[in-house]
């Protein structure tokens, strides 16, 4: 088992809007978590999907609309979504938006 050492970061000072589109920074990971910042610069969409485990969503900055069972989620700075396995959902950028993805 991989011992993972211990790591801060201010998120806000990571955030990067260079690259057109999605961007995902790892920040953590090991064989239990995965923690990483992701950067989407304005318009950008992710289409429908579903992941293979449970995942999270933190907003840092921007707006956004997250697709989940059917109904909106505004994405705004502090808002927390929390995604079980397998459920599909989509993700469309206002504006730059960045959350921290586990």
């Amino acid at each position: 088992m991989m011992t993972q050492k211990s790591f801060t970061t201010q998120l806000q000072e990571q955030v990067n809007y260079t690259k057109p589109g999605a961007s995902r920074k790892s920040l953590v990971k090991d064989e239990q978590v995965q923690f990483s910042l992701v950067c989407l610069t304005a318009d950008t969409e992710i289409p429908e999907h579903v992941a293979s485990r449970n995942i999270s969503v933190t907003v840092i900055e921007g707006r956004g609309v997250l697709t989940l069972e059917g109904r909106e989620i505004t994405l705004q700075p502090g808002v927390f979504v929390y995604i079980p396995a397998n459920i599909p959902h989509a993700l469309r950028a206002l504006e730059n938006l960045a959350f921290l993805h586990t």
